[in-house]
């Protein structure tokens, strides 16, 4: 592990500007010669009682009694150590330190990887000069500038061109002593099929650089210009330095803008990013076609409080953000819905409406739990009792979330007006406890479209994120019931499951899972019923797939092995280092897995001609 001197640390110290430290975290005003006041970053209140003393170097909140110097600001509000603190303090203000007293395996493993991003460093300034002057990228200038982007935007996200030639940066990178094993580490270059040698990987296309939280770039988002070219995105492969799952676009230019408005703004696309900033939507990153996975829900939750959905209103969007609630469940993220029109991305409407209007649509969203109630509601058939019946089997869990509340009123006449029913009525309904039959639906009626489960309320067990993802993987398992089957075949109840209803819900699924609503009726356990109704019901809201089964047991396996890993650090610190090991391959896994379900989504989708 690398370490600093003090010497480092107090040159680091002197150099922090501590009022613009903290204001990329809340506003400060002047209240003296050395003190500025604002509200604390670390808590919710409607008064100022954070405290900075600029010549100090300190904090304090006299609300939450958080304190400290810029080094425990910066790794509370960044997620970071003290060692990478320091180097996060030092690349903002412009500090050179050198880390000492590193064991030979650290110090060959940083160099390598400082190594490696100075490659795509220089990799990104050649694609950026491409894009501004070479004549082969004039088209390229041209689909950028028709989506309505100016040159301003582009050089904030450095977009660039990598040309058409086969070995531009290849040639290029040997030049400054590069080696062809670092531009293959570095996702620059690839083997020829069959033959010996490499190639540039990227090639005749606009390219987008995937930084870091610091502004480091990674690897690279490349968009084909012609159908011809392969997939329409390429982006940089798994490797040493980066990694799809934990990458956000455009979070290094976000988070500063996102602190000060306490709230940050999803959407699916590179344009989508590049048209809202341009609008002055600054506090905005990119998914880049991606589900949201636990470490961007991670790092959007140490950015902000309120994370703005602003996906495609599409059915492809509704579920990536329907994902993203249940991988945001149980963090510190108020989820809100942002409007968008069908059909229309921020890029197509900063090109129609202009910065300003576009702007005005991000100043009104809706809370997530109003948008789940709308998307069950617009996909219902409400035009029978039955169908309402299914609609409020499904609304049931939700409302039950929500505390006593003027939004939960609201929410329960919405419904009332929906289904034409009396707000009382109502009111009781997705109130009420269900009532089983004696030997319940079958298979057929549970699975049918004629059909829906017996209504349920949601168990107290599953208002965190372990149960919410154990549920899932439940429900998924029922959505393909072939896959699901195999899968529930490897689970090991008592480690895979934390919840007891959740564990006895996955050995009866194991053994029922053609009739899961089989050897229910009667009986005690009136909670394990009511689950498995609840994951018939969202089991119809799922399209189904081996894809999805082996993402949602990945999700299920890295949380028995973080659950292990702790175990470990507690009783037998040596294991820890095996298990660590184990969740690097699952998350390597989990990667593959999510790309394997945007594939399988994108084929079921062109076989319905869409």
């Amino acid at each position: 592990m690398s370490r600093y001197s003090d010497e480092d640390r107090e040159k680091v110290r002197d150099a922090i500007d501590m009022v613009a430290l903290v204001e990329t975290r809340t506003e400060l005003k002047r209240a003296g010669a050395n003190s500025y006041f604002g509200r604390c970053p670390f808590h919710d209140e409607r008064s100022g009682s954070f405290h900075v003393r600029p010549l100090e170097k300190h904090y304090h909140c006299f609300g939450c009694q958080a304190s400290g110097d810029p080094f425990k600001f910066v790794m509370e509000t960044e997620g970071l150590d003290f060692r990478e603190s320091i180097e996060h303090l030092a690349d903002r203000f412009g500090v050179q330190v050198e880390p000492m007293e590193e064991d030979a395996g650290a110090a060959d493993k940083r160099k390598r990887r400082d190594r490696l991003i100075s490659l795509l460093e220089r990799t990104t300034t050649f694609y950026e000069k491409v894009l501004q002057d070479a004549g082969e990228a004039s088209a390229a200038r041209e689909m950028l500038t028709q989506r309505g982007l100016n040159a301003e935007t582009l050089a904030a996200f450095r977009v660039g061109y990598s040309p058409s030639a086969w070995d531009r940066v290849l040639m290029a990178s040997r030049e400054a002593g590069f080696s062809e094993e670092e531009l293959m580490a570095a996702g620059l270059a690839q083997k020829q099929r069959g033959k010996d040698g490499i190639f540039d990987r990227f090639r005749g296309r606009i390219m987008f650089p995937l930084s870091d939280q610091r502004g480091r770039v990674l690897g690279f988002g490349a968009r084909a210009m012609r159908d011809e070219q392969g997939p329409k995105y390429l982006n940089s492969a798994e490797g040493e330095v980066y990694h799809k799952g934990r990458q956000l676009f455009g979070l290094d230019l976000a988070r500063a803008p996102a602190a000060k408005a306490g709230s940050i703004v999803l959407v699916e696309g590179y344009v989508d990013a590049l048209a809202l900033h341009q609008a002055g939507v600054e506090n905005v990153v990119a998914l880049m076609g991606t589900a949201l996975t636990d470490d961007q829900a991670a790092q959007l939750e140490r950015t902000a409080n309120v994370l703005l959905l602003a996906l495609d209103a599409d059915k492809a969007g509704q579920k990536a953000m329907l994902r993203a609630g249940e991988i945001a469940s149980g963090r510190r993220l108020e989820l809100r819905v942002v409007d968008m029109p069908a059909g229309k991305d921020p890029g197509d409407l900063l090109k129609e409406e202009g910065e300003e209007r576009l702007r005005s649509r991000f100043q009104v969203s809706e809370p997530f739990v109003s948008f789940r109630i709308r998307t069950i509601l617009e996909a219902a058939d409400l035009t029978g009792a039955e169908g309402k019946d299914a609609a409020l089997a499904l609304i049931r869990p939700v409302i039950s979330e929500q505390p006593p509340s003027v939004l939960r009123e609201e929410l329960v006449a919405r419904v009332a007006t929906e289904l034409g029913l009396s707000g009382e009525l109502a009111a009781g309904l997705v109130t009420a406890a269900p009532v089983k039959s004696s030997s319940g639906p079958t298979q057929s009626q549970a699975r049918g479209s004629q059909r829906a489960p017996s209504p349920v309320v949601e168990s107290p067990s599953p208002h965190n994120r372990v149960a919410q993802t154990e549920r899932a993987f439940l429900a998924t398992c029922l959505a393909d019931r072939h896959s699901g089957g195999l899968k529930l075949n490897e689970v090991v109840p008592e480690s895979h499951f934390t919840g007891l209803v959740e564990r006895k819900a996955a050995v009866h699924l194991r053994d029922h899972l053609a009739d899961p609503l089989a050897g229910l009726a009667g009986g005690d356990d009136d909670e394990l019923g009511n689950v498995i109704s609840e994951l018939l019901g969202r089991s119809m809201e799922l399209e189904g797939g081996a894809a999805a089964v082996e993402l949602e047991w990945l999700q299920l396996e890295k949380l028995r092995v973080e659950r292990e890993i702790d175990q470990a650090r507690r009783t037998n610190p040596g294991a820890a280092g095996p298990l660590a090991l184990e969740r690097e391959a699952i998350r390597r896994a989990l990667d593959i897995a999510s790309e394997a379900l945007e594939d399988e989504s994108e084929a079921r989708e062109g076989s319905r001609g869409v």
